[in-house]
């Protein structure tokens, strides 16, 4: 079974996140899975403007994903900040890109699931996840969350990120907050889960 998981990550927030979700999926024998970065549609200019030319250097190495090499997983992992309650532009523009993948059926019965991150609590996180679920059902994927099985987000002794729609951290309004360990726990959780189901689905 293979995994994939491509993301947009400005920071490095959304990167650590899929990092987890990464580490999650290879607890399940016989499991793949490769990190690829949706194309940057911004300048260098400004993302030298918006401070995030440096911290992009972490993540560097990660390949930058094609359309076209999606149907060759059977299970996807979406990740992305928030903008507005949507997904960003990067993926926006990414997903927009899909649609041969669609006329052609080539992502129905894969199984996709979604990550994000917010600049705050209330930033937006559920509608996010909900909002890109919306184009995952248009191609014919099979929608899996994080289910309560996850106790880590029923805590209350912490402000934490994570809802039965997906793994969410909360990055703080100028990124100066990390991936709390229920947050990155909550993603190799969800790695885990939706690989089991997709490879019982691949079996």
């Amino acid at each position: 079974m293979k995994a994939l998981v491509v993301y947009y990550s400005m920071y490095g927030h959304v990167h650590r996140m899929a990092e987890a979700v990464a580490e999650g999926v290879r607890e399940v024998p016989g499991a793949e899975v490769a990190l690829r970065r949706v194309p940057e549609t911004l300048s260098g200019e400004v993302l030298q403007m918006m401070g995030a030319v440096e911290a992009q250097r972490a993540f560097a190495h990660v390949p930058v994903c094609t359309v076209e090499e999606l149907p060759s997983y059977d299970a996807i992992f979406f990740g992305t900040p928030t903008r507005f309650g949507n997904m960003c532009g990067q993926m926006r523009q990414f997903l927009d890109a899909t649609g041969r993948l669609w006329m052609a059926g080539a992502l129905v019965g894969k199984v996709g699931s979604v990550f994000a991150s917010t600049a705050t609590q209330h930033g937006g996180q559920e509608a996010t996840l909900l909002s890109t679920h919306i184009t995952l059902l248009h191609q014919g994927m099979v929608i899996v969350g994080l289910p309560y099985a996850f106790q880590g987000q029923m805590r209350i002794d912490e402000i934490t990120g994570g809802s039965p729609y997906g793994a969410t951290t909360i990055a703080g309004g100028k990124g100066e907050r990390a991936p709390s360990e229920n947050e990155l726990a909550a993603a190799r959780f969800q790695g885990k889960h939706v690989a089991s189901i997709a490879a019982r689905l691949f079996r």
